[in-house]
């Protein structure tokens, strides 16, 4: 028996953009007109009044107009060619491309401001203290409007998909840790879902076939246990409602838990474990990681480290103009530098790794792998990576004994919301068992 993944090219979407491309799209383009006005005058000012530290933010605040015109560029040539064949798997990637762009500008402008800096420190310049304070704090004020401006109305900066996007293969949507959990027990089918629509939050569970479950196992015969992160256990019981059990304690917030089931209270063998995560996760797992929008993220960083020099170019000639440390000017230069630096590290690794294919989710991947072997089956390959801002692809060999084809799998995958692309092999074992046949030798 083998299986694959065989869906009709007409519902096969390899659209993997972040959720608020298009909104991201516009604040970055509006961000670039301050960026730019700012750059020009702080270089220009900072060179008059003889401060390399407003020098220096002038300069970043160039490579922060740059980093946002790279990435303003890249939300939109994604967006036009979104549906370019050529591209096949979508241009959701293209973000990273540009977040890994603008980090290696930021990369070159640390080494250079760093250089200065050092030059400076040992041929010390004159310095005009009381205009150059007023156009460093005129950059600090650019820089918390640039960063209000990308962070409005739900920028994902922080790293952390909100669970807007469309699901095209699995029908998830923003409710994901509402949709019901199956499990395969010996009584059939079973769902287990939080329902909360309006009333308070409680466990539901209810046979696929939707027979009555209760005369079954029986009032009460199920029972919940609940392990959140920090270690903290809850035991709910269950009440028959007709069509469905329902848990007789609400449950607080938040929805992101591991769950124990015990159906009938015989025996462990009728134990089941699952996972309830809130809106924007993958399974229980945070997808801070998977989910975030590198390119709007590299813009953000950009502004970050504009603020972080300014602030420090503030703090120097302060010094300087009070206490006559002259010397602190370039000092702060150098350790903007660092700051700068570090930034540039952090969106280099994680942008690399990204356009390297490198797994995305560990943990979601070992969840998929026990969703995949929870009742005997084995996983005999398995390889996850990012598509684009929360849109992950898997593709999976699965080895079973048992009569099932590729969208059974994917039925129990459904849950895993940012898998957006799956591509399933599933193989039989017996056939896998057997010798291979040996070709006759040839006569020689």
């Amino acid at each position: 028996m083998n299986g694959q993944d065989t869906m009709p090219a007409d519902e096969h979407s390899h659209i993997f953009l972040g959720a608020g491309h298009a909104a991201n799209e516009r604040r970055t383009w509006a961000a670039i007109s301050l960026a730019a006005f700012m750059m020009v005058a702080e270089i220009a000012g900072g060179t008059l009044f003889g401060s390399l530290a407003v020098v220096a933010d002038g300069f970043h605040m160039a490579t922060h107009a740059l980093a946002l015109l790279i990435a303003a560029v890249a939300y939109s040539y994604a967006r036009r060619h979104a549906n370019d064949p050529r591209f096949v798997f979508g241009t959701g990637k293209l973000g990273d491309l540009a977040g890994f762009t603008s980090a290696l500008v930021l990369a070159i402008i640390a080494l250079i401001i760093g250089y200065e800096a050092a030059v400076r420190l040992f041929s010390p310049v004159t310095i005009h203290f009381d205009e150059a304070i007023v156009i460093a704090a005129g950059g600090l004020i650019v820089n918390i409007a640039t960063a209000w401006l990308l962070s409005a109305r739900g920028g994902d900066h922080h790293g952390h998909a909100h669970g807007h996007g469309v699901r095209h293969r699995g029908g998830h949507d923003a409710h994901a840790h509402d949709e019901p959990r199956r499990i395969d027990t010996r009584w059939g089918i079973l769902l287990l879902e939080v329902f909360e629509d309006g009333v308070p939050p409680r466990f539901r569970l209810r046979r696929e076939d939707n027979l009555e479950l209760a005369s079954v196992l029986g009032d009460r015969a199920a029972t919940i246990e609940t392990e959140r992160p920090g270690g903290a256990r809850q035991n709910f019981r269950f009440a028959d409602r007709g069509a469905f059990l329902e848990s007789v304690e609400e449950i607080p917030e938040p929805h992101e838990f591991k769950v124990r089931v015990r159906l009938a209270g015989l025996d462990k063998s009728d134990d089941y474990e699952l996972d309830f995560s809130e809106p924007g996760q993958g399974g229980a797992l945070s997808d801070s990681a998977a989910g975030r929008d590198n390119n709007m993220r590299a813009a953000f960083v950009h502004v970050a480290a504009d603020a972080a020099v300014s602030m420090l170019a503030i703090c120097g000639l302060l010094l300087g103009r009070f206490f006559g440390w002259v010397f602190m000017d370039p000092v702060m230069g150098i350790v903007g530098a660092l700051v700068i630096a570090n930034w540039a590290y952090g969106l280099i690794r994680d942008t690399g790794g990204v356009l390297l294919d490198m797994n995305p989710d560990k943990a979601l991947a070992e969840e998929l792998r026990r969703t995949i072997e929870s009742d005997g089956d084995r996983l005999a390959d398995l390889h996850v990576w990012r598509l684009g801002p929360g849109h992950l692809g898997a593709i999976l060999s699965v080895l079973t004994a048992k009569p099932r084809d590729a969208e059974f799998y994917r039925s129990r995958l459904n849950r895993l919301r940012m898998l957006s692309h799956v591509t399933i092999e599933v193989r039989d074992t017996i056939a896998c068992r057997e010798p291979a046949k040996r070709s006759p030798s040839a006569a020689g």
